[in-house]
C-alpha cells in the first residue's frame, strides 16, 4: 500500500487502517517513500548501471533523486557523489533545497541492518554530507569536471544532467570514478535537450528509462499554476519538452538539424587538403561565469569541400587560449588564424604573436548580424560541402540548439566552425607563399 491507495479508500476504511497504527508506525510511515511515492518514482528493478529518469518540470525528480541518494545509504553505500551544473545548485537544490537531501532525510533513519544513521551533517567548506556510520556523499560542478579525477564512488546522482555546461567532460570524469562495490550505480534526473550524449546514455543496454510528464505529479502542484503553464505551453515545442519531456531532435528554428547534422558524418578517408585555418572566437575573461573560447580547426580538401577537423575550445584566459590555437596551427600545419577581432582585434592578434610570432594571422570583424553570416555555412551543409570527423558533439549540439530569431547569442564552438568554413570556402583567397604549410609538407 502507498499513499495514493490509501487515500483512495473509503473515509472509514482508511481511518480504520491509521487507527490501528501506533505513533512510531506513523511517523515511520510519513518517512517511508516507497509508501509515499508514486509507482515512476521508485527504483526499478533489475541488472541495470543507470536510472535515467527523464520528466517534465514540477514532475517530482529532485525528491526522487535524493530519495534514491537516502536510500543508497541505507542500503550500505559509504562514498556517495552528487552531481548539479553549477556549485549552487549542487548545495541550493540536491542539499538544501526543498526536496533536497537535508529535507527528506529523517532523525529516525537507519540502514536495512538496523544501524542508526539519522540525518547527515552538512560541511559546505568540505562540499560534503556525512552520516553517522561515516558515508559521504561528496558535491561536483558540472562546471569543473578535472575534480571528479580521482575520487571513487559506488553511488551517484547526477541532477539536471542536460543542463551541465562541460557535459562530455564531466560525465566521462564521473563515470571513471564510479568503480566501488558490488553493483555501482548512477541515478540521473533531468528534463530533456536534444542532445547527443543523453541519447547515447538512453540507448546503452545498462540504462532504464523512467518518462514522465508535469501533470503526473498534479496532486501537489498548485492549480493556479497548472492551468497558466497548460493554457501558455500546452501542445507548443516548449511544453512539449519542459512538460512532456520529449526529447526533440533540434530546437525550433535551428539553421541546422540533427539529420542534417549526421549526413555530414565523414564516411571513408579524409582527403588530402589544399588549406586549412584554425579559427578563433575568444572569450574575454576565464570566469565561471564566461562564455568558452571557440576555437576550430577546418579545412578545404583537394576535392573541394570543407572538412571540420578538431574542436578544442574551453574555457580560458587570453593567453590559453592563444597557446592552444597555436599549438593546433603547428599540429595540423595550417596555413593560418583567423580571429575575431570585435573584443579588440589588436590585442587578439597580439595574444597570439606573443606565443609565435611567425603565425599568419587574419582578424576578421563581425559587420553582420551572426544569423546572416551563418546562414550561407548552413547552406553549404544543405549543398553536401561539409563534413565533420568523429569527436564534435559538443559542437554539433550547438548547431542544432542555436535559434537565430530567438535573440540567444550563437555559442562559440558555432562562431568558430563558422568563421572557418568561411574563410576557406566563402572568401576569395589570394594565394600567398607559406613556408612549411600543410599542403607544401605534403
Amino acid at each position: 500500500m502507498n499513499l495514493s491507495s490509501l487515500a483512495s479508500l473509503p473515509p472509514e476504511v482508511r481511518s480504520q487502517a491509521l487507527s490501528s497504527l501506533t505513533d512510531q508506525q506513523c511517523r515511520e510511515l510519513l518517512h517511508d517513500w516507497r509508501f509515499l511515492a508514486r509507482p515512476e518514482q521508485l527504483e526499478p528493478e533489475g541488472d541495470w548501471q543507470t536510472w535515467m529518469i527523464l520528466a517534465g518540470r514540477g514532475f517530482g525528480k529532485t525528491r526522487t533523486g535524493a530519495e534514491w541518494t537516502r536510500e543508497q545509504v541505507r542500503a550500505g553505500a559509504t562514498r556517495l557523489h552528487l552531481i548539479a551544473p553549477t556549485a549552487s545548485d549542487a548545495r541550493d537544490v540536491m542539499v538544501e533545497g526543498e526536496s533536497g537531501l537535508l529535507a527528506v532525510c529523517w532523525s529516525g533513519d537507519r540502514t536495512y541492518a538496523g544501524e542508526p544513521i539519522g540525518r547527515p551533517s552538512y560541511e559546505p567548506s568540505k562540499r560534503r554530507l556525512t552520516w553517522a556510520n561515516g558515508a559521504i556523499a561528496t558535491l561536483f560542478s558540472a562546471e569543473e569536471p578535472e575534480r571528479l579525477r580521482g575520487p571513487q564512488a559506488e553511488a551517484m546522482w547526477c541532477d539536471e544532467l542536460a543542463a551541465w555546461k562541460y557535459l562530455r567532460e564531466t560525465w566521462d570524469m564521473a563515470m571513471f570514478g564510479l568503480r566501488l562495490g558490488d553493483r555501482p550505480r548512477t541515478c540521473i534526473t533531468t528534463t530533456p535537450k536534444p542532445l547527443k550524449i543523453l541519447r547515447e546514455i538512453m540507448q546503452d543496454k545498462l540504462t532504464v528509462v523512467t518518462r514522465g510528464s508535469t501533470f503526473a505529479n498534479s496532486a501537489n502542484l498548485a492549480p493556479t499554476f497548472l492551468k497558466a503553464i497548460k493554457d501558455k505551453y500546452e501542445g507548443t515545442r516548449l511544453g512539449r519538452q519542459e512538460l512532456e519531456a520529449e526529447v526533440l531532435e533540434e530546437a525550433e528554428g535551428a539553421l541546422w538539424s540533427r539529420a542534417l547534422v549526421e549526413q555530414s558524418l565523414l564516411k571513408g578517408a579524409l582527403p588530402e587538403m589544399k588549406r586549412i585555418v584554425v579559427a578563433v572566437d575568444p572569450a574575454v575573461t576565464a570566469k565561471e561565469e564566461s562564455a568558452e573560447s571557440g576555437i576550430i580547426a577546418a579545412g578545404l580538401g583537394r576535392d573541394d569541400r570543407g572538412y571540420v577537423l578538431q574542436d578544442a575550445s574551453g574555457r580560458m584566459s587570453p593567453g590559453k587560449w592563444a597557446a592552444t590555437a597555436v599549438r593546433l596551427y603547428h599540429d595540423l600545419k595550417a596555413d593560418r588564424i583567423v580571429a575575431e577581432g570585435n573584443q579588440g582585434g589588436d590585442l587578439v592578434k597580439h595574444a597570439i604573436h606573443t606565443i609565435d610570432a611567425t603565425v599568419p594571422v587574419t582578424i576578421v570583424h563581425a559587420s553582420r548580424g551572426k544569423a546572416a553570416r551563418a546562414e550561407p555555412v548552413a547552406a553549404l551543409y544543405e549543398q553536401g560541402k561539409v563534413s565533420h570527423v568523429k569527436g564534435l558533439a559538443d559542437l554539433e549540439d550547438q548547431m542544432v540548439n542555436w535559434e537565430p530569431l530567438s535573440g540567444m547569442p550563437s555559442p562559440d564552438r558555432l562562431d568558430a566552425a563558422v568563421w572557418a568554413l568561411t574563410a576557406l570556402m566563402l572568401t576569395q583567397v589570394v594565394p600567398t607563399a607559406v613556408v612549411g604549410t600543410y599542403q607544401t609538407a605534403r
